[in-house]
């Protein structure tokens, strides 16, 4: 019987249905180092499933058979590229079933950074309320503003069109090739990063991480955008210099920030907890029930394709480069 082996949480009903059909093992971080259980239980495995562990050759060396990772998330910077295909094994993972998810909380992030909702909802529950609110308590407006969207693949056109026709936004994008298509849908612009920067009231990062986009966003970058700019990242930490961002924000060189990944995650302690003007969210892109359900069957289908000898829909590295 083939081995699988669960490294994260996952939808029940999904770990049912391999424990129907193959030998699963389900690795446990109370049970001791979650690094020293991946390399007795990979040894030998078939397949493995989960999301959130660094998998790379300190783990994963003692595999004999491993054919397939199969991640439940659409982000695969996590996992060592290099080493998969040096040793031949597969990573699949799960994009757009959680592209309209993202795209909601990319805009719930912006219209909450806009309006002050988290620093009002604080506010009015420590009974600061007492009177009509003055402009301290005044937010931005959003409807007919310009946005700017810093990858225009599936997430960064469902911000489009959240923008376009939800409220009237002038769309400017930069990405690394022009999508004439999506930009024709939403009368986008295509500009480079330092126009989209000086010219954008709102700013959303929607781009892969790899080493074009890895601190794309620093220091110079923040001192381009407009002193009004409201600040919104979903895609990686990484793609953001936190330090930079954190001096933005403190220095009021922008008007706000919302933020849902950070350069290391969890986290627990920062300063950004300790400013007015950003929202943070803890890496909830995807985090609906439904959402999460339609990822995780997607990652058990890719996992079943393989271990049936069918290459998996979506695999992130399918020849082995």
């Amino acid at each position: 019987m083939k081995k699988v082996v669960v490294f994260s949480q996952i939808d029940q009903d999904v770990l049912l249905k391999l424990q129907q059909d193959y030998q699963v093992v389900v690795l446990n971080p109370k049970m001791g180092d979650i690094n020293e259980q991946i390399r007795t239980e990979v040894a030998d495995a078939d397949a493995m499933i989960g999301a959130g562990r660094l998998l790379n050759e300190t783990n994963l060396a003692t595999a004999q058979k491993l054919k397939i990772i199969s991640t439940v998330s659409v982000g695969y910077d996590n996992y060592d590229i290099n080493y998969l295909n040096q040793r031949k094994i597969w990573l699949a993972n799960t994009p757009h079933v959680l592209t309209e998810t993202t795209a909601d909380l990319a805009f719930s992030l912006l219209l909450s950074a806009a309006r002050k909702i988290p620093q009002l909802d604080a506010w009015i529950k420590q009974g600061q309320w007492k009177r009509t609110v003055s402009t301290k308590q005044f937010g931005m407006d959003v409807f007919g503003k310009t946005l700017g969207i810093i990858g225009l693949g599936h997430i960064g056109a469902a911000i489009a069109r959240r923008g376009f026709h939800g409220f009237n936004m002038n769309i400017l994008y930069h990405n690394r090739r022009e999508k004439i298509e999506v930009a024709e849908a939403y009368n986008a612009q295509y500009c480079d990063l330092d126009r989209l920067l000086q010219q954008s009231d709102f700013i959303v990062v929607a781009v892969d991480l790899n080493q074009e986009s890895k601190a794309l966003i620093g220091s110079a970058q923040f001192d381009l955008m407009q002193k009004h700019a409201v600040f919104v990242n979903i895609s990686r930490g990484s793609v953001v210099d936190e330090s930079a961002l954190i001096d933005a924000l403190q220095q009021n060189k922008i008007f706000a920030a919302g933020l849902d990944v950070y350069a290391k995650e969890p986290l627990q302690e920062s300063p950004l907890f300790q400013l007015p003007n950003v929202v943070t969210a803890p890496h909830i892109g995807s985090a609906t029930l439904e959402t999460r359900k339609k990822m995780v069957h997607l990652a058990y289908q890719n996992l079943i394709d393989a271990l049936e000898d069918r290459q998996p829909r979506y695999l992130v590295n399918p020849k082995f480069e």
